[in-house]
């Protein structure tokens, strides 16, 4: 007897649900105009915000890199897999983040879990938005703290919270832009609430790395809040274009990381293409802050079309656009049909977001042109009436 046969039952749930989904299969580059499933569509559907996972530059580091040093540094980093390319790429992130030291990780998510699980423990207490990421979520279980959540944003809620906390540490954690709402944390009341509480405070920038603050620094250079934020964690993998996670901070927060986080332990570091591709990245975010500008005004241009036509876009300030729409088969009805079209915007429900809050999310880049945002709004508008969305 298949000890697996359950899954069956479980994933004909789903069907019914209409929860099950089959990614879709991307033949050549990533780009603004992609093949998916064979068909070419507008695709609002990358984190590649600033068009850099198939620019010529990062291309040209990866395969210098590659040709210099290999594919894989062969070995978790505390053993053998330490390289001088890790340490270079380090400092840089630092300089650019303006903090006394950085340390790569495989992943965004294993730099989320592998600081939250380390730093952490069962006589702490761990104060987490309720739409933080799912690394966050994991890796604060796997700390055996005490854990407590706050609604979406809510300082009042945040600061009842603080007024409960019992423990030895205390610390509160918040994405800095949410990644289904496209919303942005109230960072500088985070800060001065924890504060008050002698909390400390960690801010996941996946969705802000190369988004937000000067030449991408983050919320942290947004809110103007350096050496006030005792954790910053970045992503590689989105509008740096790359692969891999970091977390930025003090030494003794990355020496004690070295040591102790599970992620840095047990599993290779990076390999040298991807290294040296970050780096390229975060040197033509200091050059070119112009990416960013057109980033930005792409979003607007995008945003303010959706909402002018009638859609709900929830609380999104940012490249970040979702269409609100609730009933989870609608939403993947929506999905489907502007695939159709010729827009790929991935339909979001449940687990990933609350039930009865499904939406299409799009995300918009600095690679995209006037004619594909304009493309998509006229197929939006298309379908949109034809489900009575609008």
């Amino acid at each position: 007897m298949d000890a697996l046969n359950f899954l069956e039952q479980e994933l004909q749930n789903l069907k019914d649900q209409g929860l099950y989904r089959e990614p879709r299969t991307l033949t050549g580059e990533q780009q603004p105009r992609s093949i998916y499933d064979g068909k070419s569509v507008v695709n609002l559907s990358s984190n590649n915000y600033l068009g850099l996972a198939n620019h010529p530059r990062l291309i040209e580091a990866a395969i210098k890199a590659t040709e210099k040093l290999g594919v894989g540094p062969g070995a978790v980093r505390t053993i053998a897999g330490q390289m001088d390319l890790h340490k270079e790429f380090e400092h840089k992130l630092a300089k650019f983040k303006n903090v006394e030291a950085c340390l790569l990780f495989q992943s965004g998510f294993t730099a989320n879990s592998g600081t939250v699980s380390c730093i952490m423990g069962k006589e702490d207490v761990i104060i987490s938005d309720e739409l933080n990421h799912a690394s966050i979520i994991d890796g604060s279980r796997l700390s055996r703290a005490q854990i407590k959540v706050y609604p979406h944003a809510d300082m009042g809620g945040l600061r009842c919270k603080l007024e409960e906390a019992e423990g030895r540490h205390k610390i509160v954690v918040t994405d800095g832009v949410f990644s289904m709402d496209g919303d942005i944390a109230p960072l500088d009341e985070v800060v001065k609430l924890s504060k008050e509480f002698g909390a400390i405070v960690m801010v996941d920038d996946a969705h802000a790395s190369g988004v937000m603050g000067r030449n991408g620094r983050g919320t942290v250079d947004h809110f103007n809040l350096h050496g006030q934020v005792d954790i910053q964690v970045g992503t590689l993998s989105k509008a740096i274009g790359v692969l891999g996670g970091y977390v930025a901070g003090p030494q003794k927060l990355i020496d004690y990381l070295v040591q102790r986080a599970r992620p840095v332990l047990f599993s290779t570091s990076l390999p040298p293409a991807v290294t040296a591709a970050g780096m390229e990245a975060v040197d033509m975010l200091v050059e070119q802050p112009e990416l960013i500008e057109t980033l930005w005004n792409n979003a607007e241009f995008f945003r303010n079309g959706l909402r002018a036509l009638g859609f709900d876009t929830g609380a999104s300030v940012t490249p970040i656009i979702p269409v609100m729409v609730g009933d989870e088969r609608k939403a993947m009805q929506l999905a489907d049909e502007l695939f159709e079209a010729g827009v790929f915007a991935q339909a979001l429900a449940f687990p990933t977001v609350p039930r009865g809050k499904a939406r299409v999310r799009t995300i918009v880049t600095a690679a995209h042109t006037r004619e594909d945002l304009q493309f998509a709004l006229d197929a939006f508008v298309k379908v949109g009436k034809k489900l009575g969305i609008v």
